[in-house]
């Protein structure tokens, strides 16, 4: 019998409804911070620390190796808003064979070997909002249409920043918010298969679960300024034109690794 309070996500992940009120609890962070691959040595800074970036400038966002060229829409002590556009050229990682991590089985998409390679951004564009100081980031997707499909919580170590650059790492756990209200668990067997596979302890996968329920309590239902409508009606300038990848040894790296598909 189907389960009507577990789904499938449009991206293979597990979703599972979730009810009642969120049991949030103090989370150690600097459990997570091993996570980290960029954006830890002295010269790097706080988020929500200036200089800050002015609206339109290039920004790349940083998930450990994996590279975002996007465009600020605002920069300042209480948070980071940027714009991915659609088919913006990223740097992202797969399996040694060329298959992207999403085509591999669960029990091998945390064990062998990646490369880095050159890919676009699939589907529209999105706005990234990172709130200073919190280990998520709220995304904001619509449907083909062009009307609102939901807000996207991606748990992710606190933002730190250096130049164009704010950094930060995927802890694979994320939550679903429908414009109904309704809220989804995402990944909780990506994250399970990640302890199981070693990437996590059960110390740091347990952190995880509960930055889901600190996002929950202080996101969903205390409606943070990441919800306002204004970012749901908010669009691109019409002259924005979209950021390229830079030509750093990275780049041509994975230039250099991707396979034909």
């Amino acid at each position: 019998m189907t389960d009507p309070d577990v789904q499938v996500s449009d991206s293979g992940g597990t979703m599972q409804r979730l009810a009642g009120r969120a049991t949030a609890r103090p989370v150690d962070l600097d459990l997570l911070e091993p996570e980290r691959l960029l954006g830890a040595e002295p010269n790097w800074r706080d988020a929500g620390v200036p200089p800050f970036l002015e609206p339109g400038a290039e920004l790349h966002w940083r998930y450990g190796r994996r590279l975002d060229p996007m465009r600020v829409v605002r920069d300042d002590e209480r948070g980071l808003v940027a714009w991915l556009a659609e088919d913006t050229a990223v740097v992202a990682s797969a399996a040694a064979d060329g298959r992207a991590l999403r085509e591999l089985p669960l029990a091998e998409r945390f064990t062998g070997d990646r490369m880095p390679v050159l890919s676009r951004w699939n589907g529209g564009g999105i706005l990234r909002i990172a709130p200073t100081g919190r280990p998520w980031s709220v995304w904001l997707f619509r449907d083909a249409d062009g009307s609102f499909a939901g807000h996207y919580l991606n748990l992710e170590l606190v933002h730190r920043r250096q130049g164009n650059v704010s950094a930060t790492r995927d802890l694979t756990l994320d939550l679903w918010l429908e414009p109904s209200g309704e809220l989804w668990l995402k990944d909780a067997d990506e994250l399970e298969a990640a302890t199981q596979a070693g990437r996590y302890s059960p110390a740091m996968a347990d952190e995880v679960r509960a930055i889901a329920e600190w996002a929950r309590a202080e996101v969903v239902e205390a409606r943070d300024w990441a919800l306002d409508e204004e970012w749901q009606t908010w669009r691109p300038p019409a002259g924005w034109t979209v950021p390229s990848l830079p030509d750093t040894d990275e780049v041509r790296e994975a230039r250099r690794t991707t396979l034909p598909r």
